[in-house]
């Protein structure tokens, strides 16, 4: 019997005390808290790129091989990690596409894009206005860095899908290797961007005269060329009108004819290959 006057204390069996990992699954406040990156590929460029910024680390019996390193990494921070079993880790994941790893971290803010710093650095850029699918948004960002790519901005669009875990778990990685940005007011942003790079805008416009993918390569070791910038518009609606109008260039892919058009992923994959080409 505790004392009169104190509430029953918990007892000593219930209670459970603090451990450098976890014994089960996050509590659902903890999960919505950090953002989960699923996946080897994920996983491990996060941890090749910013280890810091993992908080916990779940794994099953079958990646224990593949994950030592990041164990150790984990372990001189001082930072939970656990083997679980693949019900928990489907759980910890939020989904049981989790690849056997899942990484729990701090949400990254998407830096400013500055243009002055763009036309010193003289690269090609892939811009995003609207493209609405986190599927095919880590689908983009996983082909930006398969052919090096190094920047893709985004607008702020309402329709745009921004970094999820959703596009985190379909980039496999890369979303470590390449650098996103946000362009905000962006129709103002490619008038400023046209002094330093050949804005193209990817449409179906009959009114406009329009060049092909070509276009976009051959300007590097050229005296004077401009490095390209493309706009990659809404999967349903395209580019928004004022967006399009600050564009100098429609650019089309010819098809067969067959289908109207093809996926934004899939477009943004011919059109990445010719950017990082020149």
């Amino acid at each position: 019997m505790p004392p009169r006057g104190r509430p029953p204390q918990p007892s000593r069996a219930r209670t459970r005390t603090a451990a450098p990992v976890p014994s089960s699954a996050p509590e659902p406040t903890e999960s919505r808290k950090l953002f989960r990156v699923a996946g080897l590929s994920a996983v491990s460029a996060l941890f090749t790129h910013e280890p810091e910024r993992v908080e916990r680390l779940f794994f099953d019996d079958r990646l224990k091989p593949a994950v030592g390193a990041f164990c150790k990494a984990m372990a001189a921070a001082r930072k939970p990690y656990r083997m679980v079993e693949g019900d928990e880790l489907a759980k910890v994941a939020g989904t049981v596409l989790h690849g056997g790893v899942v990484a729990l971290m701090a949400p990254r803010t998407l830096p400013l894009f500055d243009t002055e710093t763009a036309r010193r650095a003289a690269e090609p850029l892939l811009i995003l206005d609207g493209v609405g699918n986190p599927h095919n948004l880590g689908a983009i960002l996983r082909t930006a860095a398969f052919f090096g790519l190094p920047r893709v901005l985004v607008s702020d669009h309402p329709g745009q899908a921004l970094p999820s875990e959703a596009a985190y778990r379909v980039a496999e990685g890369g979303f470590e290797w390449v650098t996103l940005e946000r362009a905000p007011a962006l129709p103002a942003v490619l008038k400023r961007l046209r002094a330093s790079h050949r804005v193209f805008g990817t449409a179906l416009d009959q009114t406009r005269p329009t060049v092909d993918a070509g276009a976009l390569t051959g300007w590097r070791g050229k005296q004077g060329a401009k490095p390209p910038a493309v706009v990659l518009g809404n999967e349903e609606d395209g580019i928004p009108p004022a967006s399009l109008a600050a564009c100098e260039a429609v650019l089309t892919i010819p098809g067969s004819g067959r289908v109207q058009s093809l996926n934004v992923a899939a477009t943004a994959a011919i059109l990445i290959h010719a950017l990082a080409a020149g």
